[in-house]
């Protein structure tokens, strides 16, 4: 059984975290890495990264929050009418 390990960074303090994905004998190795894709993607670095390339003002962070609910809330009347 051989093992994929690496580290990705949290959010806050630079703590590391270890994605582990243990590979069985004779498992393929574009399955294995399909796991570990997945299981990056779940801890959200990527998206982290792409959001702290630039600064957002809270009042534009609020402002689109209050949009994309607006924008559910058309979404669901249209739905029910």
């Amino acid at each position: 059984m051989k093992l994929i390990i690496t580290f990705v960074p949290l959010t806050r303090g630079g703590v590391y975290i270890m994605l582990i994905i243990p590979i069985k004998d004779g498992e393929n190795i574009d399955r294995a890495l399909k796991r570990y894709k997945r299981k990056f993607d779940k801890t959200g670095t990527v998206r982290q990264l792409r959001a702290r390339q630039a600064f957002i003002k809270p009042s534009v962070t609020n402002r689109m929050k209050f949009q994309k609910a607006a924008y559910i809330q058309n979404m669901k009347d249209g739905l029910e009418s």
